[in-house]
């Protein structure tokens, strides 16, 4: 497999009409969706690549393929995509910028992960990133990403009532440092009911119900820092985030990973069932942000204790 270094030069783009980094991708669409992948990219800037301990560590832990599950996503859907081509080790954008771990008391990666989920180290020794090295990279990288993606919720504000941020993921089904037994298939996280309307949870979770594949509500994954962040039910910004287990969509090793087989390349005649069931959620989220809702259908979780 070939791995690539990011060139940050920036450049014009006809899909944003706008000066973007070369690593930033954001694809316009006027439905009231947007579909952000924070975790499909791969690229290591050169300034950075000799730190980790090798290039397979570096990419472990990405959300192999998903960005090919949602390919419909722009061109059927008419949907916003936000997309960055970094891997999340050198940066993840999914993380609080203020180091508050997602999940207190249990084991977890930071802004700028100095370990795999397996908890092996992914820099060679006395290369992890220092705090003005994190700062440079939240500056290039995260700032740019979540200035981006609040530009695309104000940008359909103005043209919808609600806008759906639906945050797309996976992770290997099996990670005991993380969490103990096989995940299920389908991990919906909307902040246990505070970042979404119910009625939006209840879409997905019958969708789930109907595909007879295991699924769970607010179990290991709640959402990360943007599903958290952004969701706002009562400004009409709903957010979801959507955990895949790899086995529902690739043939993965049924024990510890390595580099001799781990990711499995892609296989779209694979992956088609649950790209197809993914195409009937975001159809679900986009109904559910077309449809006129009250205030109280609109308030979180929290309001309603």
């Amino acid at each position: 497999m070939n791995w690539t270094l990011s060139d940050t030069r920036e450049a014009p783009s006809a899909r944003t009409n706008r000066v973007t980094p070369r690593w930033l991708d954001v694809t316009r669409g006027n439905a009231p969706l947007i579909v952000s992948l924070p975790h499909t990219g791969t690229e290591i800037p050169s300034d950075y690549a000799d730190d980790f301990v090798s290039p397979w560590i570096a990419r472990l832990d990405t959300d192999w393929w998903v960005d090919c599950l949602y390919n419909f996503v722009s061109a059927d859907l008419n949907a916003t995509v936000v997309r960055t081509s970094i891997s999340r080790s050198v940066i993840d954008v999914n993380r609080d910028p203020s180091g508050r771990p997602l999940y207190p008391g249990r084991p977890s990666t930071e802004l700028c992960p100095t370990v795999t989920f397996d908890g092996s180290p992914l820099y060679k020794k006395g290369r992890a990133p220092h705090k003005n090295d994190i700062d440079r990279r939240r500056a290039l990288y995260f700032d740019p990403y979540h200035a981006a993606l609040a530009a695309e919720i104000a940008r359909l504000k103005a043209m919808h009532q609600s806008v759906v941020l639906y945050d797309c993921h996976s992770i290997r089904s099996a990670i005991p440092r993380l969490f103990s037994g096989v995940l299920p298939e389908l991990n919906i996280g909307t902040d246990d009911g505070i970042s979404c309307g119910a009625g939006l949870a209840q879409l997905i979770v019958g969708l789930c119900t109907k595909s007879r594949r295991p699924y769970v509500l607010n179990g290991r994954f709640k959402g990360g820092w943007i599903t958290r962040h952004y969701g706002s039910p009562v400004d009409g910004v709903h957010a979801l985030q959507m955990e895949l287990a790899c086995r529902s969509y690739m043939r993965e090793p049924s024990g510890p990973v390595s580099e001799s087989n781990w990711p499995k390349m892609y296989d779209p005649n694979l992956a088609r069932p649950i790209s197809e069931l993914l195409r009937l959620f975001l159809d679900a989220c986009i109904q559910f942000a077309d449809v006129p809702t009250s205030a109280a259908d609109n308030k979180t979780h929290k309001e309603k204790l």
